[in-house]
């Protein structure tokens, strides 16, 4: 079994979770008293939030970037960004290290085509949802190309997540405008929803929703352990 290198902390809310499928997924897999193995290395995410707020990408990109050497010099034999948003500065974070980062677009793609949606909705962060970075990457690198919420509503999904979700408070109503939102946007032609912030799968579950439901976090995981299992992937 490979060592996963864990870029956490963004928020910790969603680090755990992580943490939590991984060992449960190698466990299921192999059996017994089986668990992955992994190094974590868990920001403040004051500090990266405020980065991210000031728009100061290249302070973000470079704690990133030394994390993940860090984590190489440690022994990780592959890198996990353990969100999405951070994935803006993958590019960068990859070319600073020799071991492979296992892209959470890359991971998310293959469920969304085999499920055969052409117009899935993205919710997430304003960034990942207003930037390029992601949605240019799943278009560039698989064909899929994405629909945002309006302005209103990429707002108030952008505030649940940073002032609720990644501080672990979970309440009905934010679950009813998610709901909400996704209705809204299937009747106007989306035909699926990525979880494209890795804390939503604490407020909801595919089973919410009329139309499929990619969670990020989950197939993210999935995809680093299939990595570092290798051949034994399939066991179990």
């Amino acid at each position: 079994m490979k060592i996963i290198g864990l870029l956490g902390g963004m928020s910790w809310e969603s680090t755990a979770v992580y943490y939590q499928m991984l060992n449960r997924m190698a466990r299921e897999r192999l059996g017994g008293l089986h668990s992955v193995k992994c190094l974590l290395w868990s920001f403040d995410f004051a500090e990266i939030e405020a980065a991210q707020a000031a728009g100061d990408w290249g302070k973000a990109t470079d704690m990133m970037v030394e994390a993940a050497r860090n984590l190489e010099r440690g022994g990780a034999q592959c890198l996990v960004i353990c969100t999405n948003t951070m994935h803006k500065m993958a590019g960068e974070v990859q070319a600073a290290v020799s071991i492979p980062l296992i892209h959470i677009a890359d991971a998310t793609a293959p469920a969304i085509l085999e499920a055969g949606c052409k117009a899935p909705l993205l919710l997430a962060t304003a960034y990942t949802m207003e930037q390029d970075f992601y949605k240019g990457h799943l278009k560039a690198a698989h064909g899929v190309e994405v629909r945002v919420p309006g302005p209103d509503d990429r707002e108030e999904i952008h505030r649940i997540i940073y002032e609720e979700l990644c501080r672990g408070e979970i309440w009905a109503d934010s679950k009813a405008t998610f709901l909400e939102v996704v209705a809204k946007e299937a009747a106007a032609g989306a035909d699926g929803v990525i979880f494209g912030c890795t804390e939503i799968g604490l407020l909801a579950s595919a089973e919410d929703f009329a139309i499929p439901a990619f969670d990020t976090t989950e197939l993210h995981a999935k995809a680093a352990l299939d990595f570092a299992l290798g051949a034994q992937a399939s066991q179990g």
